[in-house]
């Protein structure tokens, strides 16, 4: 269950001792992810950020060293929240909690506030690049695209199990033969800090119209282009109630000009590898689905355990709307939209962008 009731949010308190938020009561915010519970640390412009699980399957003290240094790397960026403790595993708090800014910001508005989000996430992505023997514990695999695959095909293990229609089954299988096929291409994109989780749900507008990515649990060194089909896809647009909206084919080509233009010269040279990124990007995304449809029925693992989608970690009302969202992704209408998505964009990426940075010029 949530950590939200009376008990447990006095065995909480009692974790913050020695602490700057010893006194400040904690106050529950909206259940609204299945990796954290969130408490606000009274009027003090901090919050409490606890693992329900860990989604790197990490155990509890990996994992909160993996998830402050996906912070911390980021900080510079200037678009997400600051970190000020991080809170190790006791009984209260089995997988310990990170203490975090909390940003004053509205859900982000789309496409309005698709500008923001593009610039947000260049910020992160021109951050500079460590050596390769600095950047561990955060994954940095020698072959980003190689290791998404297998990442896909682990998740994909379930599909069979899921419950699909023939038809979108074979939809995403024919997406799974193609991403493989893909592997074969000697080339591959320019390597960044990437959030991996950069669904617009994630982030938060402030009245300045900055957008704040909130969420960085699962950040590495992999492309760009992860984050911008994250940011944009259908999966990911309509995922959160709160930024919920469809994207046509102009606003997500202009999501990409703006983050071309936003990176700086280096942007028009990821252009070739924006829809082979996407179309992964959409299986990990669908394929995560057909993981929950299968496994979030069991009960809750061991603390000591990582990665747990067990629905017993949330409120009936986040588990009716994941539920709601991941029966509609593998739905046979919407494999079939993903596929003539992907069709459409072949060319618009390829002929289209340039009319997109033009008119994005023309607005700045």
């Amino acid at each position: 269950m949530p950590l939200t009731q009376p008990d447990p949010l006095t065995a909480i308190q009692a974790s913050l001792a020695g602490t700057p938020w010893a006194n400040e009561p904690l106050v529950p915010m909206e259940d609204s992810g299945l990796a954290h519970v969130h408490l606000r640390l009274g009027e003090s412009g901090w919050l409490l950020r606890i693992p329900k699980q860990s989604q790197m399957g990490l155990e509890p003290e990996a994992h909160l060293t993996y998830e402050s240094t996906c912070f911390a790397r980021a900080a510079s960026s200037g678009v997400t929240p600051a970190l000020a403790e991080s809170l190790p595993p006791d009984p209260a708090l089995p997988r310990g909690a990170l203490v975090v800014r909390a940003i004053d910001g509205r859900s982000a508005t789309l496409p309005d506030d698709l500008p923001a989000l593009m610039r947000s996430l260049a910020a992160i992505h021109r951050l500079p690049l460590p050596v390769t023997a600095e950047r561990a514990p955060l994954l940095a695999p020698r072959d980003p695209l190689a290791a998404m695959y297998h990442e896909v095909l682990d998740q994909a293990r379930y599909l069979a199990d899921a419950g699909l229609a023939p038809e979108a089954e074979q939809g995403i299988r024919r997406e799974l033969a193609q991403f493989s096929a893909s592997l074969d291409t000697p080339q591959r994109p320019e390597q960044r800090l990437i959030t991996f989780d950069a669904h617009p749900g994630n982030f938060l507008i402030d009245v300045d119209g900055q957008a704040w990515m909130v969420d960085l649990e699962k950040a590495r060194y992999s492309y760009p282009g992860f984050d911008l089909a994250h940011a944009t896809l259908y999966t990911s647009t309509t995922w959160d109630l709160n930024s919920h909206a469809v994207l046509d084919s102009d606003a997500i080509l202009a999501a990409y000009a703006t983050w071309e233009q936003a990176i700086g010269e280096t942007g028009r040279a990821q252009r070739p590898w924006h829809l082979p990124l996407r179309r992964a990007m959409w299986l990990w995304s669908v394929t995560w689905c057909a993981k929950w449809q299968v496994t979030s029925g069991a009960p809750p693992l061991s603390a000591a355990r990582g990665q747990d989608w067990s629905r017993q970690h949330n409120s009936e009302a986040l588990n009716a709307h994941v539920q709601e969202r991941v029966a509609h992704y593998l739905s046979p209408s919407v494999v079939r939209r993903m596929g003539e998505e992907f069709q459409s964009l072949a060319t618009a990426f390829a002929d289209g962008l340039d009319t997109a940075t033009q008119r994005t010029d023309d607005l700045e």
